[in-house]
């Protein structure tokens, strides 16, 4: 499956979009942040997108025929950066989970209809949407195929139930793309397959509240429950038991671009740490004169700077071979999931004392980004995907006459 077509754009265009971003976030953005701990209201929501559309700075990654930037995929690093820059720039430019992987995935592979219906208004930031895939145990959750929500066919209609929780975006979506286990049906095969549901749909029922350390995602991660939710044959997204597959088009993209937004954040942090350090003094010295905490900033550094190469390479591989990239993407995912959080970690402790209160939004910080470890698949089951990817390639390498360095090694040990 290729990724969507978007136009070439120049590195000069790709620049000056960074650079209006850049000042957008500081000037209009940051002054209107929530002070740590509260969320984004929705009519700030929409304030904030309509200026973000005034200033020629919303949706980067949208095509320009549904109003957006237009920048394929390769290009979305520094801009996602600079709007992570603060932990509600992504929604101001409409670039946000779960609606920006959403997006992407209607763009792909939806109907000119599905379009018409569900990526105009999503594009536009005129409604928001979630993505139900999580399952209470024993269902989905890093075992996709653990999926228990099901979809039956009738007479010209879906009837699916089931049960989501951790629905991010769910309270005040406008609709849900949901993932359904179907059975076979002639050449169809069984397997899982993406629906398109309106959330006002009354075999929908929005349930608990999950409360989590993150707010940054606007409509929270409640359940939600499908009962005998009636929808028509023409709200499968994609086909009929190629759900899991063409979940990969939307779920290697999205790992990569939280790991954009969040590397905004580690910068912002470490901004904020050097700023400190840099007018502070303690035992006659400034702070960053002092060597454990030039460890400690250099360290930070050599985190963010890894993490831009990772994600830059990442963002190409997608571009150009989709399957490729997914599985980067997970590479991508574990280690700035990881040197994110290590870096706004030192950081607080920089700051001491106001690292860990709400004079500082570090605190915060470190809040939002703890749960990336844990959403979009445990950081522990990329790890053993990475692995098994790992041991597969170098099998297959051997076979075709690689070398068997393993037992070169062993051979070399007897011959001593």
């Amino acid at each position: 499956m290729s990724a969507p077509a978007h136009t070439a754009v120049s590195r000069e265009a790709v620049e000056d979009l960074r650079l209006r971003t850049r000042a957008f976030i500081r000037d209009v953005v940051i002054p209107a942040e929530p002070v740590p701990g509260e969320a984004l209201t929705e009519s700030e929501r929409a304030r904030l997108q309509q200026a973000a559309k005034n200033a020629g700075v919303f949706a980067p990654h949208v095509p320009v025929e549904y109003g957006g930037q237009g920048l394929p995929l390769q290009d979305w690093p520094e801009i996602f950066e600079e709007a992570g820059y603060s932990p509600i720039g992504p929604t101001a430019l409409n670039c946000m989970a779960p609606d920006e992987g959403n997006m992407h995935m209607l763009e792909l592979i939806g109907t000119p209809e599905q379009k018409q219906q569900y990526l105009v208004p999503l594009a536009a930031g005129d409604v928001r949407s979630c993505f139900g895939m999580t399952e209470p145990h024993p269902g989905a959750g890093s075992d996709p195929d653990a999926l228990l929500t099901t979809a039956t066919k009738g007479d010209g209609t879906w009837l699916i139930n089931g049960h989501k929780r951790f629905t991010s975006g769910a309270i005040g979506a406008g609709f849900c793309i949901v993932m359904a286990r179907t059975e076979a049906d002639g050449d169809t095969p069984a397997g899982a397959t993406m629906f398109l549901v309106d959330m006002d749909n009354p075999g929908i029922r929005v349930g608990e509240h999950i409360h989590t350390i993150d707010r940054t995602i606007g409509g929270g991660h409640p359940h939600v429950y499908f009962e005998n939710c009636a929808v028509p044959e023409d709200a499968v997204l994609g086909e009929v038991g190629l759900g899991f597959k063409y979940a990969q088009v939307r779920l290697g993209p999205a790992r990569l671009t939280h790991c954009m937004r969040w590397l905004g954040l580690a910068r912002r942090s470490l901004d904020i740490a050097l700023d400190r350090t840099g007018r502070r003094e303690i035992f006659g010295s400034r702070i960053s004169e002092l060597g454990l905490a030039q460890e400690l900033i250099a360290q930070s550094v050599i985190d963010v700077e890894t993490s831009a190469a990772i994600i830059t390479r990442t963002a190409e591989l997608l571009a150009a071979d989709p399957r490729a990239g997914s599985a980067m993407s997970s590479v991508a995912k574990v280690h700035c999931s990881e040197a994110v959080y290590r870096v706004i970690d030192r950081c607080v402790q920089l700051c001491g004392g106001d690292g860990v209160s709400d004079g500082l939004p570090l605190a915060q910080y470190l809040n939002e980004v703890r749960p990336f470890r844990i959403y979009d698949g445990s950081n522990e089951t990329h790890k053993w995907a990475i692995a098994r990817r790992a041991s597969a390639r170098r099998r297959k390498e051997v076979e075709a006459g690689a070398p068997d360095q393993g037992n070169a090694v062993v051979r070399g040990e007897q011959e001593q």
